[in-house]
């Protein structure tokens, strides 16, 4: 089970990605959720899309920057016209959007209630206060720009908002579960996460109590500071994944599955033998964020290792590697809608088999060995950014001077 709601802190990453990563991207999330629906329900893919690092991951392994705060808009953008084209098939609906899109939310369940049944004002309402209590109620310097809300056909809610902070240059995302929100007044989250050195008041925790009369017209007096973390993030303020942003021993594992020849020593795993060695890392990273339980995603980073990223960290984006990993789980999904289980069993044994290496053979990843090896690769095979396909020499130069660019200051590992 994951841990649902929390908070995330990302820096603010500017630009469009390319239609033709966005398209690849849409689909393997499409094919993420509907792995997850088939095995756990579709209340199980709202419990994972509330918990802040199990969206990052699962960002991370579609492509996206590891620390980019442009993935709340780019993974529920690209995918919420597959997902809601199938909803009375998955049972699940994605509204709102970002900017003006946002508002729109309210109207959007109000149509899929009156085609589904669901209860319609109550899940308005939820919808409507949730904005509400993040934008008025947690004064954090944070103003919402972007509001998701995803509903199950069982009544189940899950909502991520987005802030914006123009002075530090920093995004904000609330996570919320129906399941976990008792009292929308008296602490909704299970975490709210400020930046380093920051305070947050929230008019939304029990403790403000005497002096909330309503939930909106709360704008005074003295409500108390939210100290406890639960589930959530602060990324840094730089692109390149660094070693204290990955459990290298996790990753170890998993390259050595992928690597090696571990995998024949699991005799359940016959179905992914022939499987190169580039997209079988990119499907055991796949298979963690589909199986993985809720302490399997406290290093959103180590997710980027599955195909590259956009921004060429931690190193570029192999659009080979993104497009066999998508045959094989759509390949996966339609057999078991079939009745065949070989290969869906098979991913969810991967991530078991991936686990055990790391549990019996300590393996511990070189993430500067393994970036430099990518680049050259990617550079011969025909590696991708958000500029387009790799130009040797000249894209890694490029790419080095982002952090300078973004942050006013070199790509330096002791930076922060």
């Amino acid at each position: 089970m994951i841990a649902s709601s929390g908070t995330a802190s990302l820096p603010l990453h500017f630009g469009k990605p390319p239609q033709f990563f966005l398209e690849r991207m849409s689909k393997l999330t499409e094919a993420v959720i509907e792995s997850v629906v088939q095995s756990y329900g579709p209340n199980e893919v709202l419990t994972r899309f509330s918990d802040p690092l199990w969206f990052q991951s699962l960002a991370a392994v579609g492509g996206m920057q590891w620390s980019s705060s442009g993935s709340t808009a780019c993974v529920l953008g690209s995918v919420r016209r597959r997902i809601n084209a199938r909803s009375k098939e998955l049972g699940l609906f994605i509204a709102g959007g970002k900017g003006r899109h946002s508002y729109r939310a309210p109207a959007q369940i109000e149509q899929h209630a009156d085609k589904t049944g669901l209860n319609g004002t109550e899940l308005i309402r939820a919808c409507d206060l949730s904005r509400r209590v993040d934008q008025n109620c947690v004064q954090d310097s944070y103003s919402l720009y972007q509001q998701w809300f995803l509903v199950s056909n069982e009544d189940g809610w899950c909502a991520i908002n987005q802030g914006l902070n123009t002075d530090t240059r920093r995004a904000r995302r609330y996570h919320w579960r129906s399941e976990n929100v008792r009292d929308f007044c008296s602490d909704p989250h299970t975490a709210i996460v400020g930046p380093r050195g920051g305070q947050i008041l929230n008019l939304a925790d029990a403790r403000a109590e005497s002096t909330r009369n309503h939930i909106v017209a709360l704008t005074q007096d003295n409500p108390s500071n939210v100290v406890a973390a639960a589930r959530g993030i602060d990324f840094g303020n730089y692109h390149e994944v660094r070693e204290s942003d990955v459990n290298l021993k996790r990753l170890g594992a998993v390259l050595a599955m992928a690597n090696g020849n571990e995998i024949g020593n699991f005799e359940d795993l016959v179905s992914l033998k022939g499987i190169g060695p580039h997209t079988l890392k990119s499907l055991a990273l796949v298979s963690e964020v589909i199986h993985g339980d809720s302490s399997r995603f406290s290093d959103p980073a180590r997710f980027s290792f599955a195909t590259g990223g956009k921004d060429c960290h931690p190193a570029p984006w192999d659009i080979k590697t993104a497009d066999e990993t998508i045959q094989h789980l759509t390949e996966t999904i339609e057999q078991s809608k079939l009745g065949f289980k070989d290969k869906s069993s098979a991913l969810k044994r991967l991530h078991r088999a991936t686990k055990h290496i790391e549990d019996t053979k300590s393996p511990e990843a070189d993430i500067e060995a393994y970036s430099k090896a990518e680049w050259a690769r990617l550079e011969k095979d025909g590696g991708y950014t958000f500029m387009g396909r790799v130009i040797p020499g000249v894209t890694r130069a490029l790419v080095g001077l982002q952090n300078a660019l973004l942050y006013g200051k070199s790509d330096d590992k002791k930076s922060n």
